[in-house]
């Protein structure tokens, strides 16, 4: 089994900037794929970005790109999220996820590992 850990939620004004990370560990070496998701209260989970671990190959929501970059760092098992120019309707709890990279990388139920979750706020 793999365990994720996210870290780095917090309370931001509009305009900013946070970095979440994933730690993963366990039997990582059987994911191929990660990713993040967010859920804002009363809303379905959405996909946010994804990122192929071996090639760093990415993938991200309409709404999150050229704000938003996904990275890892393999040696540490750890993928990151830098969020910029935030907004009001980033706010969400965010999840980050393994799987099998592959063509359903938007689709949440293709992952079967998953976080507890950190929270963003942002305000205005």
């Amino acid at each position: 089994q793999v365990q994720l850990v996210e870290t780095g939620g917090g309370l931001v004004q509009a305009g900013g900037s946070l970095r979440l990370s994933c730690a993963a560990s366990g039997r990582t070496f059987s994911k191929t794929g990660m990713g993040w998701f967010r859920q804002a209260p009363g809303k379905e989970r959405e996909f946010v970005a994804a990122i192929r671990l071996s090639l760093g190959t990415t993938d991200y929501a309409e709404s999150v790109k050229g704000r938003f970059t996904i990275s890892r760092d393999n040696a540490k098992n750890t993928v990151f999220l830098q969020m910029n120019s935030l907004k009001p309707e980033d706010t969400a709890v965010y999840y980050c996820a393994a799987g099998l990279w592959g063509s359903g990388n938007r689709d949440k139920k293709k992952y079967d590992a998953w976080g507890q979750g950190t929270q963003v706020t942002i305000f205005s």
